[in-house]
């Protein structure tokens, strides 16, 4: 029976078949948001969450290229990687909460990333929807084994993580899916592109609940966010920052460009940071 916290983590993360992963992410969601799940974590979560048989999983170098969209085929390829990438997501988010209950963060640092195991649910499944309806399926095509390197490296540090997986991973998918978006509608998929569209603005959400819990361990630590966000990254993020940024959707999340523009390769010199209106997402500490 899942009572605590822990419980309803592992449960997600040792379920492979994908939608029943999603399935007990909005059961647990919900009964954590309703009070009926303990914060306790009695164990630890599993070193690598469990998979299903299908997709073939490859080492990212030996993933085939994909197209940009242009055909059915490659609207399909391309739907099928972000269906895994959010499928990890819910395990990423899982293990947020789950691995780190030791730091003794605020309710709100488990709200947020409850909230977020949710969405993220919610999106594998939207995706896949999509692509039943593409004539197709999750787990039709092999998909890159390398997403959750980034959560092995981070594991023995609350404020590596939140550093590389809001604020590198998912920030990097608000750059990208504006271009994919007016793509799909000059190809005449307008139903894939609001699902992008959708799925871009909810992860603005996502974005700032990194910034914001890195801000607030940043304060713990007495440290300088931008500076240590900076050395985190070099340190345990190997891939390299990668233009274009999406300055208008990081800014909406918090997250202005004097983090990443100085570690970018071939910065340019700063120009002056855009104006935007105040972001009142103060840490909940209740």
């Amino acid at each position: 029976m899942v009572t605590t916290l822990g419980d309803a983590a592992r449960a997600v993360l040792t379920a492979a078949a994908p939608l029943e992963k999603a399935r007990l992410t909005h059961l647990h969601a919900a009964a954590w948001a309703d009070g009926r799940l303990s914060p306790a974590v009695p164990t630890p979560p599993p070193d690598r969450p469990a998979r299903p048989e299908r997709p073939e999983l490859k080492l990212p170098r030996d993933m085939p290229k994909r197209g940009r969209g242009g055909n059915a085929q490659n609207r399909v390829a391309l739907l099928h990687a972000l269906a895994h990438i959010e499928l990890n997501a819910i395990d990423l988010a899982w293990d947020l909460v789950s691995r780190f209950a030791h730091v003794g963060m605020p309710k709100g640092f488990t709200d947020d990333w409850v909230r977020v195991a949710d969405d993220e649910a919610r999106h594998f499944q939207m995706l896949e929807d999509r692509l039943n309806a593409l004539g197709a399926s999750y787990g039709d095509l092999p998909a890159h084994d390398g997403l959750w390197q980034s959560a092995t490296e981070t594991a023995h540090d609350l404020a590596a993580r939140l550093a590389v997986v809001p604020m590198v991973l998912e920030a990097r998918g608000l750059d990208v899916t504006p271009d994919t978006v007016r793509r799909l509608r000059a190809f005449g998929d307008a139903e894939s592109a609001d699902l992008l569209q959708t799925i871009h603005d909810e992860e603005i959400d996502h974005v700032a609940a990194g910034r914001r819990w890195f801000g607030h361990l940043c304060a713990q630590r007495g440290a300088e966010p931008v500076a240590l966000w900076q050395e985190l990254v070099g340190r345990h993020f190997r891939g390299g920052l990668k233009r274009p940024f999406n300055t208008a959707s990081r800014l909406r999340a918090d997250f202005g460009p004097e983090f990443y523009e100085p570690i970018t390769p071939e910065a340019p010199p700063l120009s002056p940071r855009p104006a935007r209106p105040p972001v009142d997402r103060q840490p909940e500490t209740r």
